[in-house]
């Protein structure tokens, strides 16, 4: 295996990581932003108030992005598995 290639495996690798993180973490992000906005607007600072809307927007965008990380992460492991014979060499 030469360096090229291992350098083009990992930032396949990292680049995917990213690309499957991005609609879970955004999701996190912007209904944290908004309920603490909500919360600095209204001083309400209940703990559950954070933690179940974000809970449940998260479970709803893995839902809704399975297909998209199920099938992004078998085109990546079909990549992989394609390279193998050229890592021999």
């Amino acid at each position: 295996m030469t360096l090229e290639l291992a350098v083009d495996i990992m930032r396949n690798l990292l680049q995917t990581g990213l690309l499957l993180a991005v609609p879970i973490l955004g999701t996190a992000t912007v209904v944290g932003l908004l309920v603490s906005f909500v919360q600095s607007i209204t001083s309400l600072q209940e703990q559950t108030l954070t933690f179940v809307p974000k809970l449940v927007c998260v479970s709803l965008a893995i839902v809704i992005s399975a297909n998209f990380i199920l099938t992004t992460m078998v085109d990546f492991c079909v990549s992989m598995f394609n390279m193998i014979p050229t890592m021999a060499q």
